[in-house]
């Protein structure tokens, strides 16, 4: 409790939190939805918004809100599937690489450096090419994990190569402690703060990529996301014809999602980060 309340002090943390939390019961919500998200012509077409529909409709027949509901819920399973799979190749990569050193570090770090020098957004477009017939929420979060982890694997070695020259890892190391444990109870609990935050950028770095990929085409575009609400409505000359309700609803959101996650990372961050709070306290 008295790190919520600590947290709580922060506004970016309070209005974050809110916004996750409308955010995640829209998300909710879709369970009890009366239409088939996949399906057209369920309601009226290019109706504004009203008591009925209060996001209006779309020109494909869709009710706006409900599209927009299973869109953040979508978006949020791609960039929560990409955030974790690729966090766990960056800790095994990062930490391997920082306490075993030498030969091992650099073969890691190489393969590190070659995701790093490459143009990733090309091959993660010719890759969602390649496999778009299979493309849907897993398929994606996966494609988006493998090309997400190699700069915070860099972060997370560095953390390790600092924490291998203290005195608590020689003791460690004196007393019989094992490579794993050592990692896991010595370790982990400093490169905590940088994992999570590391986690929410590379969540809102796969809603972007979502995003952009949808805009282009290379993904389902009959699975309701963020990206292929705003590719139907760019598609429908939303924005020409007046439909403002159709292309605002995915852009606002995103913002949303984008700012909310942004304030989010810095403001935990910064809470975990002992350096930090001692100059807070000191404040």
């Amino acid at each position: 409790m008295k790190i919520l309340r600590d947290l709580f002090r922060d506004y970016r943390f309070v209005l974050s939190f809110c916004v996750l939390c409308l955010l995640l019961f829209l998300a909710f919500i879709t369970i009890f939805s009366p239409y088939d998200p996949t399906r057209w012509g369920v309601v009226p077409r290019d109706l504004k918004p009203s008591w009925e529909h209060p996001l209006g409709t779309s020109s494909k027949g869709q009710d706006v809100f409900w599209q927009a509901a299973f869109a953040v819920r979508n978006s949020l399973t791609i960039s929560l599937i990409a955030g974790v799979v690729s966090r766990i190749i960056a800790v095994i990569v990062g930490m391997v690489a920082g306490y075993k050193g030498r030969l091992t570090d650099r073969v890691l770090m190489f393969v590190s450096d070659s995701f790093l020098v490459i143009p990733l957004f090309l091959i993660i477009v010719m890759l969602a090419m390649l496999v778009r017939h299979l493309m849907n929420l897993v398929t994606l979060g996966l494609l988006l994990a493998i090309f997400g982890w190699a700069w915070d694997a860099r972060l997370i070695r560095s953390q390790i190569l600092s924490l291998r020259e203290r005195e608590f890892t020689q003791t460690a190391i004196l007393s019989g402690t094992g490579t794993l444990p050592l990692v896991l109870k010595e370790y982990m609990p400093f490169a905590i703060p940088l994992v999570f935050s590391t986690l929410i950028n590379n969540m809102s770095w796969a809603i972007g990529m979502e995003m952009t990929l949808a805009i282009l085409g290379l993904v389902n575009m009959d699975i309701p996301t963020l990206g292929t609400m705003l590719q139907w409505a760019i598609s429908y000359q939303a924005m020409l014809l007046g439909y403002w309700w159709w292309i605002l609803t995915p852009v606002v959101l995103a913002i949303l999602l984008f700012v909310a996650l942004y304030w989010l990372s810095v403001s935990i961050s910064e809470y975990l980060d002992p350096r930090t709070r001692l100059q807070r306290v000191g404040a």
